[in-house]
């Protein structure tokens, strides 16, 4: 789960755990504002995501 930066609302997210550092745009679900997706997958595959308005 993930938080917009836009609209606030909280939106569940997919994440490849095969690629263990990862960025992408992805709109949200919601206000449909593009949001920014960093996930980095540790040696024990658990994952940190930072969601950010694209334009930062």
């Amino acid at each position: 789960m993930v938080q917009c930066p836009y609209c606030w609302e909280m939106l569940e997210i997919s994440i490849d755990p095969s690629v263990a550092d990862q960025e992408y745009v992805e709109d949200c679900q919601v206000c449909c504002h593009p949001i920014l997706l960093t996930v980095h997958i540790d040696e024990q595959q658990v994952p940190t995501v930072e969601a950010r308005a694209e334009n930062e």
